[in-house]
């Protein structure tokens, strides 16, 4: 074996922060991963049963889908289903980022260049300015563009008849959504995480397109440790696919796999070191709990929101951590995970 070749892979604890991180980072996005149509779309069966309906609806009366907000951790495939419905529709994607539009005028050009039945997705929605947003209203309800236009020091307002078009929503944050826009949203629907049987298919596809075959046991235990997200469970195949790699090995095997996760330091629960801090922190410096946010994040030197809408929704979901109104406090489960003696609550 050459030099090259005789150090193990290892992963840092930054890198691994962000490997277990249901935020999209670069290279996640691989369109031959994306599924086209619902019945390759893996999950969410009561939506995918529902959008079936409304689509094949709209289609006979030759009309566009009413409007989508989906809603839910990041992760967990919003932005595929976005595209999954376009196809569907036979519809073309003009893709945002909330974030990105500023102004109203930097919505009017979007909408200016949308054709008849085309589907307008905005991602992380609730980040639009209230500027926009009010602008919005008019072309969800009416298609019409109303902006004003300043001549000669004067105001005037000028209404764009729009081609009618279905915008679909994405959002982390649903409660960050104002009550006027949320209420122009006909199809409103909550993007749940993923049981393992679900990611285990995911995985199993995956290695499909990217033609490295996987063992079921080791697919399985990949989408156990994937935190109910599927982005998770792709980022995962492909490190383990790379430990498989290195060690010259044609498929991707239940030895090698836990290998892989041992070495990237992520647990049986899919828990990683910032979750790990997180528990830690809660059992050892504030005796279970309760205990707010902001002095767990301080505790471990992390951001509060990072906490909430990265770690949490899943420390919570797992059953691991309960929020109640005096703060977070650490179940049982999160006691024998970390193998500390449990007394119960105080409260």
């Amino acid at each position: 074996m050459s030099e090259a070749r005789k150090k193990e892979p290892t992963v840092g604890e930054e890198g691994n922060e962000r490997l277990m991180s249901s935020e999209r980072e670069p290279g996640d996005e691989e369109p031959s991963l994306r599924p086209q149509s619902l019945r390759e779309y893996v999950g969410q069966d009561e939506l995918k049963k529902n959008l079936t309906v409304f689509i094949q609806a709209a289609l006979k009366r030759k009309e566009p889908l009413d409007h989508v907000l989906l809603y839910g951790p990041p992760g967990l495939g919003k932005t595929t289903m976005a595209y999954v419905i376009a196809h569907e529709m036979g519809a073309a994607v003009k893709s945002v980022s909330g974030p990105a539009v500023e102004k109203s005028g930097d919505l009017a050009v979007v909408l200016s260049e949308l054709e008849p039945g085309d589907v307008l997705f905005i991602d992380e929605i609730h980040r639009l300015p209230r500027a926009v947003e009010e602008v919005l209203y008019g072309a969800m309800e009416d298609f019409v563009l109303q902006i004003l236009v300043s001549r000669d020091g004067a105001s005037k307002a000028v209404r764009i008849p729009l081609p009618p078009f279905t915008l679909v929503g994405a959002t982390t944050r649903s409660g960050d959504i104002s009550s006027p826009l949320r209420a122009r949203f006909g199809i409103q629907s909550k993007i749940d995480f993923y049981p393992p049987k679900d990611l285990q298919t995911i995985v199993e596809r995956t290695s499909r397109v990217l033609k490295m075959p996987i063992d079921p046991r080791a697919a399985l235990t990949i989408a156990e440790r994937s935190r109910g997200t599927p982005r998770i469970a792709n980022r995962l195949f492909r490190r383990v696919r790379d430990f498989a790699s290195y060690e010259e090995k044609e498929k991707v095997d239940i030895a090698v796999t836990l290998r892989a996760l041992d070495a990237l330091h992520i647990d049986e629960l899919g828990l990683d070191e910032v979750d790990l801090r997180y528990l830690d922190a809660l059992i050892s410096r504030f005796h279970g709990g309760p205990a707010g946010l902001e002095s767990i994040a301080s505790a471990i030197g992390e951001e509060i929101s990072n906490l909430e809408d990265v770690y949490e929704p899943y420390l919570v979901m797992s059953g691991l951590v309960n929020r109640t109104p005096r703060g977070r406090m650490a179940s049982e489960k999160a006691y024998k995970h970390l193998k500390r003696s449990y007394q119960g609550s105080l409260f």
